[in-house]
C-alpha cells in the first residue's frame, strides 16, 4: 500500500455497497423426444411458438411430453429443452447421418462429409426426407436455346402433353426433367410460335423421346395452348430460374482479387411433398409456393466475400443462414470447387442443375430409461445451466409400466437432489389413472405410484392428468399436469413471491383443462396428501386447481412444504452467489462484518416481503475460532424462521342466547 513521504492527503476507498443478488427461480427444464430439433443441447425458448418453430409440432408418439412443455409455457416465459438422443438421423443426400447440433457439424462434419453426398437436414427426423436442394451452377444451366437440337419432332395439337423430341440429345441430358421450355420459330429464340408468346411449360417427366409437359404453375396442369408446328426450336430454363434476377456468372469479389471466373451459383430449398410447408414443388402449380429457401449468388470459393465482408462461400452461407440444411460435401461434378484457384481459371462447369432429394432421416420417439436419462443429466451442472424448475414430462417411457415410472421419478429426483437449487415435478404413469373407472382404483394406483419414491423435498407429486385439446391435430389428449404445476409455480413468481404457496384459488387454478382422468373426493385427498401427492381438484365454478403443496418428503418438517423449500433454494442460492466475493479476503472481524452487512438487508427485505418471520445471521469469533481460521474457512450460521402457508382453517361458529353477552361465553 503506498504511503506519504512528505506532508499530504491520502485517499482510500473501502466498497460496503456490494448486495446480494438476485437469483432465478422461474427457469423450467424438460427433456424428451421431439419431431426435430438440436440433439442432446439445451435450447432456450420462450414461448408456444419457439416450441413449435426449433422442435415441430406434437405428434401421436411424443404429444404428453410436448405439451407438458407447451403447458408450462402458458405460466413462465423460459424453458431450457433437451432433445433426447435415440435412434435417430438426419436426412442426407446418398443416406441418414445424426449431426446432433451445430456445434457437432462444426466438429466434425464442415470439412465436407463424401460418403453422405452434397447436403443434411438441419436436424433428425423423417420431415427432411421432404427436402429437396437444388443447385444452378452455370448461366447454361439457368437458361439455354437449343438451336441445334432438341428441336420438335411432328406437329403437336393444342392441348397436347407430351411433346416428341430428338432422342439423341435427350440422351446427353439436355433438357431435365423440372425444366421449363418455351417454343419459338427461329434458331435465336427470339420469335415465340403463333400465339405462344410468354408461355413456358413445365417438363415433368421424360420418357425414350417424349417430353411430359404442363403449363407453367398452372393449377389445372394443362397441356400445350397452342398447336406446336413440327421443327419448332426449344429455350429451356430452370425451374426456379424467375426466382431470381439474374443468371449466375462471376462475382465482383472475385473479379476484384482475380479469384477465377464462373464462381456464383444459385440455391434453392424446397418441400418435395408438402410434409414441410403443406406445397408439393413437384404438384401442379405449387412450385413456387413449395420453395422454403433461396440463395442468389453464393460462391464455390472458399474466400469469397459479400459486400459487407462476411463470407459468401456457399458452405459457409448455408450454416449461418439456413434453418433446413448443413452443407455436406460439393458435387461431384464441382471437381475444383473449394479450392482457391487464381485468375483466368474457371470453376468446373456444370451445366445440368444439380438436384438432392434428401432421404434417410429416422425418427425415434421410443425413448428407454437410460437415453432420458443421459437427456435429463445435460442439466446436472448447477454452475453451468441455471433452472429452478424441472419437469418431468411423459412418466411413462419405453412403455407405461410402474417400472419405467419409478425409474425415471426416481432419477428426476436424484438429479434434483444433487443440484439443490432446483425442484422437480412429477406426475403419475398413464394407466394409474387414464381410463381407469373408479376413483378408489385411481387413488390407490397414485398412492401406490408414490410410495415407489424417495423422500425428497426437491420434488413435488401430483394426480394426474388433464383432458385438453391438441389443435395441431385436431384431437383431445390426456397430458401428465407436471408441466403446468411448475408453471404454477413460475406464475407464483410473477404475481407474488418466490416463498408463497402457488396452490389454490388465487394462484393454483390451471389453464386449458377440460376436464381431469382423476377429480378425487375429500377422502381421496385426505389419502392422496398423506402419500405426499398433492391433488389436483375440479371444483364447480372454480376450474381445475391445485389443492396442495407438499413436497415429496415423507418426514414432518419445514421443508414438506413446496413454499419453504423454495425460499431456502433462494436464499441459499443468491446468499452462496454473493458469499463467492469473500474467498480470498482475510477472515478478520472487518471480513464478517462486511459479510453481516451483505446478508442482514438481503433478509430483511424478505421478512419484508413476507417470506420469513425473523432470521439472525452469526459470523464472529464464536463460530470462526482459531481452528476454523487455520484451515482457511469462514464460517457464518443463517437462523431463518420461515412463514407458512394456510393448510387448515377451522371455522367455530357459537349460537347463543338473546341477552347472552359474547363475553361471557367467549371472551370476546
Amino acid at each position: 500500500m503506498p504511503f506519504l513521504v512528505s506532508p499530504g492527503v491520502q485517499v482510500n476507498e473501502t466498497d460496503l455497497t456490494n448486495v446480494v443478488p438476485a437469483v432465478a427461480t422461474s427457469i423450467g427444464a424438460i427433456a424428451g423426444a421431439f419431431e426435430k430439433g438440436p440433439v442432446s443441447s439445451i435450447q432456450t425458448i420462450s414461448t408456444e411458438q419457439d416450441l413449435v418453430r426449433l422442435f415441430g409440432k406434437p405428434n401421436a408418439s411424443n404429444y404428453e411430453n410436448w405439451f407438458c412443455a407447451a403447458n408450462f409455457l402458458q405460466y413462465g416465459n423460459s424453458l431450457r429443452v433437451v432433445r433426447a438422443e435415440s435412434g435417430i438421423l438426419n436426412a442426407g443426400a446418398n443416406s441418414g447421418i445424426l449431426i446432433r447440433d451445430d456445434n457437432h457439424y462444426s466438429q466434425s462434419f464442415a470439412d465436407g462429409q463424401g460418403s453422405h453426398g452434397e447436403w443434411a437436414a438441419r436436424s433428425a427426423g423423417t420431415w427432411g426426407n421432404s427436402i429437396g436442394v437444388a443447385i444452378c451452377a452455370t448461366a447454361t444451366a439457368y437458361e439455354q436455346v437449343l438451336s441445334s437440337g432438341n428441336l420438335t419432332v411432328g406437329e403437336d395439337a393444342a392441348g397436347a402433353t407430351t411433346i416428341a423430341v430428338d432422342d439423341a440429345d435427350l440422351s446427353n441430358n439436355v433438357i431435365n426433367v423440372g425444366d421449363f421450355i418455351s417454343f419459338f420459330s427461329d434458331s435465336a429464340g427470339t420469335t415465340p410460335v403463333s400465339g405462344e408468346t410468354g408461355n413456358e411449360y413445365e417438363v415433368t417427366a421424360i420418357s425414350s423421346d417424349n417430353l411430359t409437359v404442363r403449363l407453367k404453375d398452372d393449377p389445372n396442369g394443362a397441356g400445350v395452348q397452342n398447336v406446336i408446328p413440327d421443327n419448332s426450336f426449344i429455350k429451356r430454363k430452370w425451374r426456379f430460374h424467375d426466382l431470381f434476377d439474374r443468371a449466375p456468372g462471376t462475382s465482383p469479389w472475385s473479379t476484384q482479387n482475380s479469384k477465377g471466373t464462373a464462381d456464383e451459383m444459385h440455391v434453392v430449398v424446397y418441400d418435395t411433398t408438402g410434409a414441410i410447408t403443406g406445397f408439393d414443388t413437384d404438384a401442379a402449380g405449387q412450385r413456387t409456393r413449395g420453395v422454403i429457401e433461396t440463395y442468389p449468388a453464393v460462391s464455390k470459393h472458399p474466400n469469397a466475400k459479400t459486400p459487407q465482408g462476411n463470407s459468401n462461400f456457399y458452405p459457409d452461407v448455408f450454416f449461418a443462414q439456413s434453418t433446413m440444411i448443413y452443407w455436406s460435401d460439393h458435387t461431384s461434378g464441382g471437381s475444383n470447387w473449394g479450392t482457391d484457384i487464381s485468375s483466368g481459371t474457371a470453376f468446373t462447369a456444370v451445366d445440368a442443375p444439380v438436384v438432392d432429394s434428401l432421404t434417410g432421416g429416422t425418427d425415434d420417439y421410443s425413448l428407454t430409461n437410460a437415453e432420458i436419462s443421459t437427456a435429463y443429466n445435460r442439466y446436472d451442472d448447477a454452475e453451468a445451466n441455471d433452472v429452478n424448475l424441472i419437469i418431468g414430462g411423459s412418466s411413462s417411457i419405453a412403455a407405461d409400466t410402474q417400472a419405467n415410472y419409478d425409474t425415471h421419478g426416481t432419477m428426476l429426483i436424484a438429479l434434483a437432489e444433487a443440484r439443490k437449487d432446483a425442484m422437480c415435478f412429477i406426475s403419475p404413469h398413464r394407466a394409474a389413472t387414464v381410463g381407469v373407472a373408479e376413483g378408489s382404483t385411481m387413488k390407490t394406483n397414485v398412492v401406490n405410484a408414490a410410495n415407489t419414491l424417495p423422500s425428497s423435498s426437491y420434488a413435488v407429486l401430483d394426480s394426474g392428468y388433464k383432458y385438453m385439446y391438441d389443435r395441431y391435430n385436431d384431437v383431445y389428449r390426456y397430458v401428465p399436469l407436471n408441466g403446468d404445476i411448475a408453471g404454477l409455480c413460475a406464475r407464483t413468481d410473477s404475481v407474488a413471491e418466490v416463498f408463497f404457496s402457488p396452490a389454490g384459488f388465487n394462484r393454483g387454478v390451471l389453464r386449458g383443462a377440460i376436464k381431469l382422468s382423476f377429480n378425487p373426493n375429500q377422502s381421496q385427498r385426505d389419502d392422496l396428501y398423506s402419500a405426499r401427492v398433492n391433488p389436483v381438484v375440479n371444483f364447480p365454478g372454480q376450474g381445475p386447481t391445485l389443492f396442495g403443496d407438499k413436497t415429496a418428503l415423507t418426514t414432518t418438517s419445514a421443508f414438506d412444504r413446496i413454499n419453504v423449500r423454495r425460499l431456502f433454494i433462494v436464499l441459499e442460492k443468491a446468499i452462496a452467489t454473493a458469499s463467492k466475493f469473500q474467498l480470498f479476503e482475510v477472515n478478520d472481524a472487518f471480513t464478517r462484518a462486511q459479510f453481516k452487512n451483505l446478508v442482514e438487508p438481503f433478509l430483511r427485505d424478505i421478512q419484508g416481503r413476507r417470506g420469513i418471520e425473523a432470521f439472525s445471521v452469526v459470523a464472529d469469533g464464536t463460530n470462526n475460532t482459531g481452528e476454523v481460521i487455520n484451515r482457511n474457512e469462514f464460517v457464518s450460521d443463517i437462523y431463518v424462521k420461515p412463514n407458512r402457508s394456510i393448510n387448515f382453517i377451522t371455522l367455530n361458529f357459537v349460537a347463543t342466547r338473546s341477552g347472552v353477552a359474547f363475553s361471557e361465553v367467549g371472551g370476546v
